[in-house]
């Protein structure tokens, strides 16, 4: 079925099915399913689906961000970065006098100061920032959650890695990404928490889930942004 509201259209497939209530899926190729109990009157479909329409159309443009993967940054004013969960636009400032390029974090941009005005120096600066970002932020939560196990970790490291949010190896070294500075802190202390498990469980059997899901219940809805969002977590 098609449908247009407000100048724009959308197709959508409506399904009668077995229910109580009327229910909008999008998949993960950004097809729209309605599903209505047998009877419901189209004209009910529609209301709801006029009710969703910003909702629809902010879930159908991060599916098709993510298919067009992320776009190659720039390093300009005003470009757009993630730090916590949201993105905030960058400022650039030269200054010949400083120690060393860093980045600062004004509450509603990253201001970056570099001695030269080179794309690379502020690329590194940023990347500085999260690493060190990440390291405090780990720190702090595996404190936060540390009276929950019998063992500490007995290194914590930040690193570049582009295949795992964290690592547990036998010898209770935490290793974590640098980029889970981007996310938000709920995700940061599920991935902390995750790894901490490992520390008791080496696999992911039944047991080390059950541990995991005692400290954070919504464990899965953690995991579901990192797979959302990670195409997006870039410098």
């Amino acid at each position: 079925m098609i449908h247009t509201y407000l100048g724009e259209t959308i197709s959508f497939n409506l399904t009668y099915k077995k229910r109580t209530s009327m229910a909008i899926y999008i998949d993960a190729y950004g097809n729209i399913e309605i599903q209505a109990p047998k009877g419901t009157p189209v004209e009910h479909v529609l209301q709801l689906l006029e009710e969703k329409w910003d909702w629809i159309g902010q879930k159908s443009k991060e599916i098709k961000d993510r298919t067009l993967g992320p776009k190659g940054k720039v390093y300009n004013d005003g470009e757009s970065f993630l730090y916590l969960g949201k993105e905030y636009p960058i400022q650039i400032s030269q200054d010949i006098n400083i120690k060393q390029d860093h980045v600062v974090f004004e509450g509603d941009k990253l201001h970056i100061y570099v001695k030269q005005l080179e794309d690379e120096k502020v690329k590194q600066a940023l990347k500085r920032f999260y690493y060190q970002q990440c390291k405090m932020l780990v720190e702090r939560s595996i404190q936060s959650y540390q009276s929950n196990f019998k063992t500490k970790p007995r290194s914590v490291r930040i690193a570049d890695n582009n295949s795992n949010w964290g690592t547990c190896n036998a010898r209770l070294q935490l290793t974590f990404n640098w980029k889970l500075a981007m996310a938000p802190l709920e995700v940061i202390d599920y991935v902390v928490v995750h790894e901490m498990c490992h520390m008791v469980h080496l696999n992911h059997d039944r047991s080390f889930w059950r541990l995991v899901g005692k400290m954070i219940p919504d464990y899965k809805e953690m995991e579901n942004w990192l797979a959302l969002s990670s195409w997006k977590m870039t410098v």
